[in-house]
C-alpha cells in the first residue's frame, strides 16, 4: 500500500487525498488551518467556455474541470455526500455590446465541439435576461449558458474530507516541514514528530512550502479577495443562474438563497485577513451597477481569501526536480475551483504512477522552483 503524505487540505489537497484514498493508498494530511484560506473562502463559477484567455493549457485545465466534476459529484453522492456545495443552475454573461455578444457566442459554439457540457447556448434580449435575473440592471443582454454551475469551496471541501476520511484518510493539524535524514530520504515533520511516506504532496496555496534543507524555494504570491454576502429576500434567488458581468466581478447564489458578489484582486497586505471598508464599497459598487435590484439586499458577511499565482499565471503540477518522491501543485489563482478537484485527480494519478489523463509537460513544477 502506497503511504502519501499531504500538506495542505484545500481544494487541491483535500481533492488529492480522497481520489488516493480512494485507490487504496494510505493518506495523512497536514494541514496549519491558516486564516485566509482561498477555499474556504471561495464561490466557485464553473463556466470556463466563455473565457478570452489565449493560453490553451490552462483552457484545458479549466475545461477538463468543469468536466470533471459531471463524475466527481456524483461519486460524493454515492457516499451520502448530500452537500457538496455544487449546483448546476446555469450563467448569463452580460453584454452592453452587440458586436462583443456576438463574437462570444460564436465562441461558445465553436468549444461546444470539445466540451458538449456547455449545454444550451441561447441568445437572450434585455427583458429576457431580466426575467432569469429579476434584480439586473437595464441595457443588458446575455448569453444563456445552461450547463454552468455554482460551488461553495467550504461546502466542497468539506465534502471531500469526509469522503476521504471513508475510505481511511487521516487528517492533523499542524505545521508540516519537509526534514531530510543522514541516509538523504525525505521525511515530514509535525508536531515534533516525523513521518515517513512514498510520496509526499505539497499543496500549501498561496504559502510556500517549508523545504527545510533542500535549498529550494517556490515562487508563488498571493492575491487577495474580498467577498460579500447577502440576503436578497427573494424566495426564489436559490435558483438564480451565475452572472458575469464585463469586467472581473460576478455574482451567485447559494441554497440558502444568500446572493455572493466579488471579489477584489489585492496585491498589498495580502495576508492581512481583515475586511476593509475600500474593499467592500469595491465590490457592492460593481455589484449594484449590474443588479441595483440588489440596494435593499441585507449584508450577511464578507469573507476574505488569498488566491495564489506562480510564474506566467498558468498551474504547476508536477515531481519537484531531483526529488522524485516530492509532488507539488500550486497556482490555480482565481480557477481554484473550476480546475482544482481535476488537478486533484491528477496528483493522484502521479503519485501512484498511473497514467495522467493529462499531459503535464506544459505545468512542469520547475518552471516555478528556485535554487538557493
Amino acid at each position: 500500500m502506497e503511504k502519501v503524505i499531504i500538506i495542505g487540505s484545500g481544494i487541491l489537497g483535500s481533492s488529492a487525498a480522497y481520489e488516493l484514498a480512494k485507490r487504496g493508498a494510505a493518506v495523512t494530511v497536514i494541514d496549519r488551518n491558516d486564516p485566509g484560506s482561498a477555499t474556504k473562502a471561495a464561490a466557485g463559477i464553473i463556466c470556463p467556455w466563455l473565457s478570452q484567455r489565449r493560453n490553451q493549457d490552462w483552457y484545458k485545465l479549466v475545461r477538463n474541470g468543469a468536466r470533471h466534476y459531471k463524475t466527481l459529484i456524483p461519486e460524493l453522492e454515492s457516499l451520502s455526500e448530500s452537500e457538496t456545495g455544487y449546483r448546476q443552475v446555469g450563467a448569463i454573461s452580460l453584454f452592453a455590446d452587440e458586436a462583443k455578444l456576438e463574437k462570444a457566442f460564436e465562441r461558445a459554439f465553436l468549444r461546444k465541439e470539445q466540451a458538449p457540457e456547455i449545454g444550451d447556448i441561447v441568445k437572450l434580449t434585455e427583458a429576457e435576461t431580466k426575467q432569469y435575473y429579476p434584480p439586473i440592471a437595464g441595457g443588458f443582454q446575455s448569453i444563456y449558458i445552461s450547463g454552468a454551475a455554482r460551488v461553495d469551496g467550504r461546502q466542497l471541501q468539506q465534502a471531500l474530507i469526509r469522503s476521504a476520511k471513508h475510505y481511511g484518510a487521516l487528517f492533523l493539524e499542524g505545521s508540516a516541514a519537509l526534514h531530510k535524514d543522514t541516509n538523504g530520504a525525505i521525511q515530514v515533520l509535525c508536531n515534533e514528530q516525523l513521518y515517513e511516506a512514498d510520496k509526499i504532496i505539497l499543496t500549501t496555496g498561496a504559502w510556500p512550502p517549508e523545504f527545510g534543507s533542500l535549498n529550494i524555494r517556490l515562487n508563488v504570491r498571493g492575491q487577495k479577495a474580498q467577498i460579500v454576502h447577502m440576503n436578497p429576500f427573494d424566495e426564489n434567488s436559490s435558483n438564480w443562474p451565475v452572472v458575469i458581468p464585463p469586467g472581473d466581478q460576478y455574482l451567485l447564489s447559494l441554497d440558502d438563497g444568500r446572493v455572493i458578489a466579488g471579489a477584489t484582486h489585492q496585491d498589498e497586505d495580502v495576508f492581512q485577513p481583515a475586511v476593509t471598508i475600500g474593499g467592500v464599497q469595491e465590490v457592492l459598487s460593481k455589484a449594484l451597477n449590474v443588479a441595483p435590484g440588489l440596494e435593499n439586499a441585507e449584508l450577511i458577511e464578507v469573507r476574505t481569501g488569498v488566491r495564489p499565482f506562480t510564474p506566467g499565471f498558468l498551474p504547476i503540477i508536477g515531481q519537484l526536480p531531483e526529488h522524485p518522491s516530492i509532488l507539488i501543485a500550486n497556482g490555480l489563482g482565481a480557477s481554484g475551483l473550476t480546475a482544482g478537484p481535476y488537478l486533484g485527480k491528477l496528483l493522484a494519478q502521479l503519485a501512484i504512477e498511473e497514467q495522467a489523463d493529462l499531459d503535464l509537460s506544459p505545468y512542469a513544477a520547475e518552471q516555478a522552483i528556485e535554487h538557493l
